[in-house]
């Protein structure tokens, strides 16, 4: 039984999972559901994520990932744990090679914990990898040219914006602003105006069906129902697509400032490539309506979203799976 290779998207929102030679054969949500008393899990993943914000007192749907880092490792363990054994990368006789991939500028006490975490279900070797660089490669850009390349990776947690080249990050920052800071912007705009309260799933509700980030986006409406912060009872409102884009709007442009400032921190040469060859948008985020023109009204460049967002980051550690001869050096 020969060990096989596998490659991780360690998400703040979800995880996904790709095994060389066979592909994505994970994609659930990093959420763990544990018994409050006896500290047992009781459900992972999409079982888990069901239970956010419906659980009763005892048991607690908890998210072990916070800003693309660990923020809880007994829970980040049992999750990987639960996750490897449901792909069955842990099989008697193999102890996989696997390939996490990281934010660009998390400190090594961080990068320490991801790779402890990973160790500890039994890997045989862990490699690191930047999320921007991964989700470059599995995006199907050629980043082995001494060409520029740019690309954003919006997640739940982080952004990853990084310019590479030769195979190497250049230029690249993360912020800590991504599809969950969308989701609470959206939380607290309903409870400001129409103060009602709502759930962080309907949120990302929102977020999805009637969401844009272009002032000439998308125009849509939605009943959203929550409870009633005068009256305490449960009431519906009606929310338009602009309302969202209201929301949305201080998070969307302290981006784009960043992507405007790693721009800024770019060598003229490689400027001029991504004049030529323009941004790809990757993540969660590169599916909100918009996105992409507004990235290209504002950076002045052309702006394509990848062609499987969510799975660019699994798909690229694929990829680099294929060539683990390069990391090992």
């Amino acid at each position: 039984m020969f060990a096989k290779d596998i490659g991780i998207d360690l998400g703040t929102a979800n995880v996904l999972i790709y095994i060389k030679g066979q592909g994505i054969v994970l994609n659930e949500p990093s959420v763990v559901a544990i018994d409050a008393e006896t500290k047992k899990p009781l459900a992972v993943g999409t079982e888990a994520r069901e239970m956010l914000g419906r659980t009763p007192g005892r048991v607690h749907a908890i998210r072990p990932m916070k800003d693309g880092v660990i923020a809880d490792f007994e829970i980040t363990e049992i999750m990987l744990n639960h996750f490897i054994r449901k792909v069955n990368g842990k099989s008697f006789f193999s102890r996989p090679r696997i390939l996490i991939c990281c934010p660009s500028n998390i400190t090594q006490v961080e990068q320490n914990a991801i790779k402890e975490a990973a160790e500890r279900t039994g890997a045989k070797k862990v490699f690191l990898e930047e999320e921007p660089k991964v989700a470059a490669v599995g995006a199907g850009m050629d980043i082995s040219k001494p060409s520029g390349n740019m690309v954003i990776d919006v997640g739940g947690g982080t952004t990853d914006i990084a310019i590479l080249s030769l195979g190497g990050i250049v230029t690249s920052s993360s912020i800590k602003i991504a599809g969950n800071t969308f989701d609470a912007d959206i939380l607290k705009y309903i409870k400001d105006k129409y103060k009602l309260l709502i759930g962080d799933r309907t949120a990302e509700e929102i977020k999805m069906t009637i969401g844009t980030v272009f002032p000439e986006g998308k125009n849509e409406k939605m009943e959203v129902r929550g409870r009633d912060l005068v009256t305490g009872l449960p009431h519906t409102i009606t929310l338009c697509s602009e309302e969202v884009e209201e929301a949305l709007r201080e998070s969307v442009y302290m981006l784009v400032h960043e992507a405007k400032s790693v721009l800024e921190k770019t060598p003229p040469e490689l400027s001029a490539d991504i004049i030529d060859k323009g941004v790809v948008v990757t993540g969660g985020g590169a599916l909100i309506d918009g996105f992409d023109r507004l990235l290209a009204h504002e950076l002045k460049v052309p702006v394509f979203v990848a062609e499987s967002p969510l799975t660019c980051v699994a798909e690229g550690t694929g990829i680099l799976l294929d060539n683990i001869h390069l990391l090992e050096k």
